[in-house]
């Protein structure tokens, strides 16, 4: 069953409660019930060898519901026009948030937790979740609040091209902006390749790619731009100015057999604005 919620994890942190206010806004955008999920675990060894766990597991567990109860309220006070439910869940939360996001629309993470090492620009948990997720993820980081700006779309001609134009076109529409849908490529040597047949393929390339999208979109102005570059640095430099960023699980380079591609990762760590990763569905 296709439950179209937003899912989106809590842990408590400044990050997560970043992605829990953009996850609000896009449930009360698109009239989509949301979901908070505060998934914990307890690590104190000492607990078990002094005979407290009992008391520990009870104390976590009044915590998160607390935490839970506080951040729903919040939402409510903030988007009262947002369906928002929470949950507070004892399991590991990655794989929490995988399980219960099986179905949903979208599934959203802050770019950092409360665990582990602050110092790292991603966080453990929005790593799994953004690599191993079989829906939409949005990493919410940046400008997080950023309500003007064009959506971009990274465009590469790969398998999942398709799914990160709709997800843009969906999102711009969502938003009332623009779409900008950026081909980046790196030029072949002048002693290979005549000069200008290079850019020339590649404007070809980026406008088949975009072939029927302004028809089925017609309320959505959308530019087309061919950038030289590698593709992560390009799309890192236009987030500056966008409100999201799109792209697919994985593109054209590298290691095809990956579950998330380098563009994503990077842009997941050094983006200035959200990013949504648009992972298409396993098949059967």
């Amino acid at each position: 069953m296709n439950e179209q919620r937003i899912v989106v994890g809590y842990d408590g942190s400044l990050e997560a409660r970043d992605a829990v206010d953009w996850a609000a806004a896009e449930a009360a955008r698109t009239a989509t019930p949301l979901r908070i999920v505060n998934a914990y675990q307890f690590a104190w060894p000492a607990a078990y060898y002094a005979g407290e766990t009992e008391a520990i597991v009870a104390e976590a567990e009044e915590h998160a519901e607390r935490t839970i109860a506080e951040i729903v309220e919040h939402v409510h006070e903030q988007y009262p026009a947002a369906d928002v439910t929470g949950a507070a869940i004892h399991a590991a939360p990655a794989f929490a948030l995988l399980d219960l996001a099986e179905h949903a629309r979208l599934l959203v993470v802050g770019n950092r937790g409360a665990g582990g090492m602050a110092n790292l620009l991603l966080g453990s948990v929005s790593q799994q979740v953004a690599t191993h997720a079989r829906v939409p993820v949005a990493v919410v980081r940046g400008r997080s609040k950023a309500a003007e700006g064009p959506v971009v779309v990274g465009v590469d001609g790969s398998a999942s091209t398709e799914a990160a134009l709709t997800l843009a076109f969906e999102a711009a529409v969502a938003r009332g902006t623009e779409v900008i849908a950026i081909r980046a490529y790196t030029p072949p040597s002048p002693v290979a390749v005549p000069p200008g047949a290079a850019e020339a393929y590649e404007r070809e390339a980026l406008d088949a790619s975009l072939a029927g999208w302004r028809e089925k979109y017609p309320g959505v102005k959308v530019e087309a731009l061919l950038a030289v570059g590698r593709p992560a640095q390009v799309l890192i430099g236009v987030s500056h100015t966008a409100q999201l960023v799109v792209v697919g699980s994985r593109g054209h380079g590298g290691f095809t057999g990956l579950l998330l591609g380098s563009v994503g990762q990077q842009l997941m760590h050094h983006a200035e604005c959200p990013v949504l990763i648009a992972h298409q569905p396993k098949r059967a």
